[in-house]
């Protein structure tokens, strides 16, 4: 099951309390105070890990809490600190405070952390207070709280290039034909219910991570169909492989097609239309009139899209989209550094 937005609730341990203790040895039987001090509590801590790839550990467990600190012992014997609740998330997890939607931070690297509920301090001790004025004190502090809330945890899928377009577009074929990734594929609309990864080795240097988003449909910034679910996990790609059917039996024309996901692409975001698209002809093995082509690469074109044909089913223009998908992908790389 790919879940990749939950709501959990925090809290760090309490610190311990401060210990009201007096040294009472052989010929000292009024010694001065020895109260130890608390220990602190411990802190909930998030670290990100590529060993996951999905938010499903908290789907059903909702609540996480560190342990406590140890009380202050006589002696001057401090209590133990309490230990840390260290929770694994997936690599491109946005954490945010529940209430206020403020990020608390952006976990895009292994072994990235980020405290999401800091453990209270531990109270001092009675002999801690003792001055020379009052050097019997039989008071000591109390260990703070720990801090508490609740928080949204939101993965964003981070890949190079997401594969988009409407369902039945050929997304799933293609993508298990370039990669490794084996996505649920049938010839109905909506096969794919989760974002499937996968890795395109072009040779020992040079590998890129695609995601196959699931289909949009109209409306679907909105939240129609499954699309808003999915829309997010495109935000940190930086090649979009805009997928059109082209073929005979093609349920609506490929331009028509382009423009309603590209429309909702730019109603979620407008910084989606500024990523980088090459636009992609699927299903070219079952396209009888191939005159159509020349048509769609200039109207496409002058768009300012580059156009490509392919058939993910006989491999016809495969090697051709890998060469223009790198090249573009190191346009983006020189970009941005």
């Amino acid at each position: 099951m790919f879940v990749d937005r939950v709501k959990i609730w925090v809290k760090g341990g309490r610190g311990g309390d401060g210990a009201v203790a007096f040294l009472r040895e052989k010929y000292r039987p009024f010694g001065g105070p020895a109260g130890g001090d608390g220990g602190n509590g411990g802190s909930v801590i998030l670290v990100g890990t590529s060993r996951k790839h999905t938010l499903l550990d908290f789907k059903y467990k909702k609540h996480f809490k560190a342990k406590d600190g140890e009380h202050g012992k006589g002696k001057n014997q401090h209590g133990k600190d309490g230990e840390d609740l260290v929770l694994e998330v997936p690599l491109g997890t946005v954490v945010k405070d529940a209430l206020t939607g403020e990020v608390i931070c952006d976990i895009v690297e292994e072994g990235q952390r980020c405290v999401v509920a800091k453990g209270g301090r531990g109270g001092r001790g009675n002999a801690r207070f003792a001055t020379p004025t009052h050097q019997a004190p039989r008071y000591a502090e109390k260990g703070q709280e720990g801090e508490e809330r609740w928080i949204i945890l939101e993965l964003k899928l981070i890949a190079d290039v997401g594969l988009v377009g409407l369902p039945n577009a050929g997304k799933s074929t293609l993508i298990s034909k370039l990669t490794r990734a084996r996505p649920k594929i049938a010839d109905y609309p909506f096969t794919t219910l989760s974002p499937v990864l996968g890795v395109l080795e072009i040779d020992e240097e040079r590998r890129l991570v695609l995601a196959d988003i699931p289909g949009l449909i109209e409306g679907a910034s909105q939240g129609r169909g499954l699309g808003h679910e999915f829309l997010r996990h495109i935000e940190r790609t930086r090649i979009l492989l805009h997928l059109v059917d082209i073929s005979d039996g093609a349920s609506m024309d490929p331009v028509e097609a382009f423009r309603i996901v590209n429309k909702e692409l730019g109603e979620y975001s407008e910084e989606l239309l500024k990523k980088p698209q090459i636009v992609v002809g699927t299903k070219l093995d079952a396209l009888s009139d191939r005159t159509k082509l020349d048509t769609l690469k200039r109207t496409f074109e002058d768009m300012g899209y580059p156009f490509l044909a392919v058939s993910a089913v006989t491999g016809e223009g495969l090697d051709q989209l890998v060469d223009t998908l790198w090249s573009v992908y190191v346009g983006t790389v020189k970009h941005v550094a």
